[in-house]
């Protein structure tokens, strides 16, 4: 009688343990974290320096031009060359809107591409998070993976022992390597 007592609480306890490792485990990711971690990061940051310092150079480059114009320009005036002040300062004034036009552009596909960057939303990153996520969910036994940023109204509350935002960034580092 002991022995199927202990029997049947054996398997009680088993099928109760069972029953225990089938809960569902959420955990959560703060993927503003992870962009803020690579934003800038790697060769898509490194490229928007190469740009941006390209774009300054130019830039640099057409103002000293204007510059001589400018000089030139009082050059001409000082000396009452009508002709040349005349000609000069529509050089001067082409010069100062096509500077202007190249700057407004160039700044404005910087821009686009930084903010591509600081988004994170190129397709490669997209991939390489997703796998990390996938990763860090997988060895901590997690079935869902919830982004904390598209559920700021849903979530009242987390522990942050489901926070793998660190495991994803770990994982990121890892695979970029």
């Amino acid at each position: 009688m002991k022995k199927a007592c202990l029997s049947l609480i054996l398997c009680a306890t088993s099928l109760c343990l069972a029953q225990a490792q089938q809960i569902t485990r959420f955990a959560i990711v703060d993927m503003a974290r992870v962009n803020a971690a690579f934003q800038g990061d790697g060769k898509a940051g490194q490229s928007l320096e190469t740009q941006a310092a390209k774009i300054q150079e130019e830039v640099d480059k057409r103002t000293a031009e204007i510059n001589e114009l400018k000089k030139s320009y009082t050059e001409a005036v000082n000396a009452k060359n009508t002709a040349d002040a005349k000609r000069l300062e529509g050089e001067l004034q082409r010069k100062i809107a096509t500077l202007k036009n190249y700057y407004d552009v160039e700044t404005k596909k910087l821009e686009d591409a930084k903010s591509k960057v600081g988004s994170s939303q190129t397709p490669e990153f997209a991939a390489r998070v997703y796998n990390a996520v996938r990763l860090a969910a997988e060895s901590e036994g997690y079935v869902m993976v919830l982004n904390l940023q598209n559920s700021k109204g849903m979530i009242a509350w987390y522990s942050q022992a489901i926070d793998i935002t660190d495991k994803v960034i770990a994982n990121l580092k890892r695979s970029s390597r």
